[in-house]
């Protein structure tokens, strides 16, 4: 009604400029003019809508079809310019030059989903240790970005990229030797076709599943500062490489579940000290290309008897040096063992990783150049949660039903040459990195997103002779076994 009143009022006003027609016209002929040019614009507009409502329907009817809505808002500044233009879907059939920077699909129909996590620290410890080579400071460790995308019904697309302690363009650091500590790197980015629950493809820079922690290893999560230790020398996390595969879900009974994933991805790589006893981390393999054409494959299969508790059991085999006609190829497997198990406010979560190493004959060793055959890592945490109902009534504002508070305690333990063989000469300081830490540490969730975390460490560093303090017989490598405390906001945002 009040889009029939303004076009009449135009028609109107637009007959004091034809006096020859107006001047001879009786009321009755004004009205019946003015409807008639009404009832023409109306109809206009009516099928100017009901076409653009034609087209939503069709691609909401079907899921993936080429078809687009007609660009609203601004995108009609931009794209409309002819009669017919708007039925053309944006792509490489659009016409123009500067305005071709707008021919992307997302701007007339958003499926985008922005977020990410954050963190901030602080440490006081007696000397450094495996997470922290400052001994008093404060750092901003991660800032990652997630993009997650709904395509259509079937396609899905994620990816997180990870900005660490400031990335590559931060100031230099005494402990990194002069260079910068940071990094920016895209962590994961990949691309979903989902064919139903029990299969689905997945392609792209993938998260490896070995162990439980390498897929959710994000500081919110986290009830504890630090990562463990077997996470991230026996899994070398965070692992990721270029891949493809499949994975889904199985239900046995009606209370149980069966999850999979199974990929082929470009293998570890063997560079100058790659695989030592400071663990495999050096041996990561590339996102671009695999760099002795030799695939490996990495998997996971957890078991959910019922709700609250999975046991799972994950490996990786590639080959991380190819035959050089003196040698054999070497290869490299990973097995890991992870557990959770939660009843009421209780927890019990963990984690335990053995690798085996062929042909290791490490660059860059000292002694006789032979690095580790063997590692093996584990860590058990148990976690109790709950929120006293006086705080509640006391600051409910701070302290609501979604708050929560955890107690940890954390118990970790990693070698890393089993076989030891990188003993340099019997009866003296071997280089052989045998670690044990203890966690204990509370945080407050205001909500379940957001934590504050405030932890004590006891770390004990031992050397292939037992000994407990590597720096008693001048070892060449620093100890790791600095104590103190730590804490954490993180949040996902």
């Amino acid at each position: 009604m009040r889009m029939r009143s303004i076009l009449g009022a135009l028609v109107l006003a637009s007959l004091p400029v034809m006096p020859a027609m107006a001047e001879n016209m009786t009321p009755e002929d004004i009205k019946k003019l003015v409807d008639e040019a009404v009832n023409k614009r109306m109809q206009a507009y009516e099928r100017r809508d009901g076409a653009m409502e034609r087209t939503m329907e069709k691609k909401e009817g079907q899921p993936g079809a080429a078809q687009y809505p007609a660009p609203t808002g601004a995108m009609t500044d931009i794209k409309v310019e002819r009669k017919g233009e708007e039925n053309i879907p944006l792509g490489f059939g659009s016409t123009g030059s500067g305005k071709l920077i707008y021919a992307k699909p997302f701007l007339s129909a958003p499926k985008a989903t922005i977020g990410g996590y954050a963190d901030v620290m602080y440490n006081n410890l007696s000397r450094q240790n495996l997470d922290n080579p400052s001994r008093h400071s404060f750092g901003q460790q991660r800032m990652v970005p997630f993009i997650y995308a709904d395509i259509t019904d079937h396609v899905k697309f994620a990816t997180e990229i990870e900005i660490e302690r400031g990335g590559p363009g931060a100031p230099a650091s005494t402990t990194s030797g002069g260079g910068p500590d940071g990094s920016i790197q895209i962590e994961f980015a990949q691309m979903d076709y989902l064919v139903n629950e029990a299969i689905n493809i997945r392609a792209g820079i993938l998260l490896m599943p070995v162990g439980k922690f390498n897929l959710l290893h994000d500081s919110p999560l986290n009830d504890l500062v630090d990562r463990p230790m077997v996470s991230r020398i026996i899994i070398p996390s965070t692992w990721f490489e270029a891949g493809a595969g499949i994975y889904g879900t199985f239900y046995p009974t009606s209370l149980s579940k069966l999850d999979y994933e199974i990929y082929a991805v470009n293998g570890m790589s063997q560079t100058a000290g790659a695989i030592t006893d400071t663990g495999v981390r050096g041996a990561r393999g590339s996102v671009s290309r695999d760099r002795d054409d030799n695939k490996a494959i990495v998997g996971r299969l957890a078991f959910s008897p019922r709700l609250g508790i999975e046991v799972a059991g994950s490996g990786f085999h590639g080959q991380y040096k190819p035959s050089n006609g003196t040698t054999g190829a070497g290869y490299i497997d990973i097995f890991a063992l992870d557990w959770t198990l939660q009843r009421g406010p209780f927890e019990v979560i963990g984690e335990s990783a053995w690798s085996r190493i062929s042909n290791n004959n490490a660059t860059g060793q000292t002694g006789n150049g032979i690095g580790p055959a063997g590692m093996q890592g584990y860590y058990i945490q148990g976690n109790y949660h709950f929120m006293p109902d006086a705080l509640k009534k006391w600051a409910p504002s701070h302290f609501s039903d979604a708050s929560t508070f955890t107690a940890v305690m954390r118990w970790e333990h990693v070698d890393t040459d089993t076989d030891d063989r990188t003993r340099r000469t019997p009866n003296t300081l071997g280089n052989r990195r045998e670690m044990e830490r203890l966690t204990l540490g509370l945080n407050f969730r205001p909500i379940e997103d957001t934590v504050f975390k405030f932890d004590w460490q006891f770390n004990t560093q031992k050397n292939a002779l037992g000994l407990t303090d590597a720096g008693d017989l001048g070892a060449t490598s620093s100890p790791m076994n600095g104590n103190g405390f730590l804490i954490q906001a993180a949040t996902y945002f």
